[in-house]
């Protein structure tokens, strides 16, 4: 079209409609697309900005099915933990019916000792056997053979008593002829002490054998020691006066004793409880009552008894029913021939048939609901992913893989938790096999627990971090439409102002032509 000579009026309209021609066609593109930049051509920066944040918004949208799988992986196996808690639950209601039930045997293991001769509840002792005995140390010397008079530290002096089982024995200060040992009409006896006769140790002896009665009571003066021993072995030694301290001795009564006391009783570990070794007798930390020795036996599960013909017996309680009592459980010191409990006598215990088979349905049941533990804990999986049977999850929360989560998954069939399987005619036989699974149980439904308590954090920590990545999509996308969307309004008006412009344009362009159509009016 060079050929083609136009004036410059026409030109410089013909250029107008052209610019204005363009200028209406990117509005009405904008108009119809929704966007001021489509392409690099509109505006590089924009355009190149924008299609960054799409392309980060697009890769975390991707990332959100992945999490929302992980959300519902997580979900699965708090279900799972849920209906786990549930089956332990059967199971322990299981194991406490064992508790509820019969013992299972009709009669239950002992040992019965010999007839303890004299033994009460209150003195299992029995029938003392040694006479009571009495050592003193005096203040000063007390020689035999040694008059009163001459105990350094100790002197005896006019007026001192020795009261022995209610006889009293004085030292006076004069007596009559050579008599040195007087007994007056209240029966106390006189030792004189005269300047020319005086009362000797010897006469001291003398006088408190005299008041124990005679017979084979006893009283010696040894090595500056004073020792005093009852005629028999049921009678008591009771002592007051003035002068007891000078020959090492106090005011009170003093019993015969056993010379069973201080034999031992020793009692096994009992199916997990501790060894113990318990003493006989009456003093510190020794044992010589019912009551104090069931005390001692309460920790291994026995308990005691005493028969009206003397005879101790130990018996296993309900929670130890299955278990027979041996020599290798039940010894010591006071059992065998001689010793306090004879040889004594073990029973073993015997099962009662009716009881024992409902406790062998109940073992059924339990390993029912074991192998439901079993099978639940391999279902609880989402997408292949089960986090109860030893899976991990790993979700990755941003578009470069460094913001990750790593939840290690558990096993949880019934090895995972500690139990297994009972066997008939091992298991439920009384209440401590009972309260041995209660135990494993308790400690399985405290697994679950924390592990349902790790889950429900991890959950948290996953829905917020996918509801964090749904609100930064949202942002990136806005950002990128403010680089890129168009004004509507604002387009609408330009398509509308340069609509006009266009029309005027037309008009100019049709004025600049007017010229040359005179010069055709001319030639025509």
């Amino acid at each position: 079209m060079s050929g083609i000579v136009l004036s410059a009026s026409v030109r410089q309209n013909l250029l107008s409609l052209q610019s204005t021609a363009d200028l209406l066609a990117t509005t009405q593109s904008r108009l119809s697309t929704g966007r001021k930049v489509n392409s690099a051509l509109d505006n590089p920066t924009n355009f190149f900005t924008a299609q960054g944040l799409d392309n980060r918004a697009s890769d975390i949208g991707n990332l959100l099915d992945g999490i929302g799988n992980g959300v519902q992986v997580l979900q699965a196996a708090n279900t799972g933990i849920t209906s786990l808690q549930k089956l332990v639950d059967s199971a322990k209601s299981i194991a406490n019916q064992v508790l509820q039930s019969p013992t299972g045997y009709s009669s239950k293991s002992s040992f019965t000792s010999g007839v303890i001769a004299g033994a009460t509840a209150t003195n299992l002792l029995g029938t003392p056997d040694t006479a009571a005995t009495l050592t003193g140390t005096a203040t000063g010397t007390l020689a035999a053979a040694s008059g009163l008079t001459t105990a350094n530290g100790g002197s005896f002096a006019a007026g001192d008593t020795i009261i022995v089982n209610g006889t009293t024995i004085k030292v006076t200060a004069a007596g009559a002829g050579t008599a040195t040992v007087t007994t007056a009409a209240d029966g106390t006896i006189n030792l004189n002490t005269t300047a020319t006769t005086a009362a000797t140790t010897d006469d001291l002896t003398a006088a408190i054998k005299t008041a124990l009665g005679g017979g084979t009571a006893a009283a010696s003066i040894a090595g500056n020691q004073l020792t005093i021993t009852a005629g028999n072995t049921t009678s008591s030694i009771t002592l007051g006066g003035t002068a007891l301290a000078k020959v090492g001795l106090s005011a009170g009564t003093t019993a015969p004793t056993s010379s069973f006391s201080g034999q031992t009783l020793t009692i096994g570990a009992i199916d997990g409880s501790t060894a113990q070794t318990i003493t006989i007798g009456t003093g510190t930390n020794q044992v010589s009552t019912l009551d104090a020795l069931n005390t001692k036996l309460a920790s291994s599960n026995l308990t005691a008894s005493l028969s009206s013909t003397g005879q101790l017996t130990i018996t296993t309680t309900n929670d130890e029913a299955s278990q027979n009592l041996t020599s290798t459980i039940i010894g010591g010191t006071a059992i065998g021939s001689g010793k306090l409990f004879g040889a004594g006598a073990f029973a073993n215990a015997v099962q009662d048939t009716n009881s024992q088979n409902a406790r062998a349905g109940l073992v059924a049941q339990y390993n029912n609901v074991l192998a439901q533990i079993n099978t639940t804990a391999q279902d609880a999986s989402f997408n292949g992913v089960n986090l109860l049977n030893g899976d991990t999850l790993k979700l990755t929360f941003n578009e470069t893989g460094k913001s990750t989560l790593s939840i290690t998954g558990v096993t949880f069939n019934t090895g995972g938790l500690g139990l297994s399987s009972l066997t008939t005619g091992t298991d439920f036989l009384d209440n401590a096999s009972a309260n041995k699974v209660l135990t494993k149980l308790n400690a399985a439904s405290s697994t679950l627990r924390s592990e349902a308590s790790t889950l429900g954090s991890n959950l948290s920590v996953v829905q917020i971090r996918q509801d964090f990545n749904k609100n930064l999509i949202n942002v990136l996308q806005t950002g990128s439409s403010n680089l890129t969307l168009a004004d509507t309004n604002e387009e609408a008006a330009n398509s509308q102002a340069l609509s006009t412009r266009q029309s005027i344009a037309v008009s100019a362009l049709s004025l600049a032509n007017q010229s040359q159509q005179s010069v055709l009016q001319l030639l025509r």
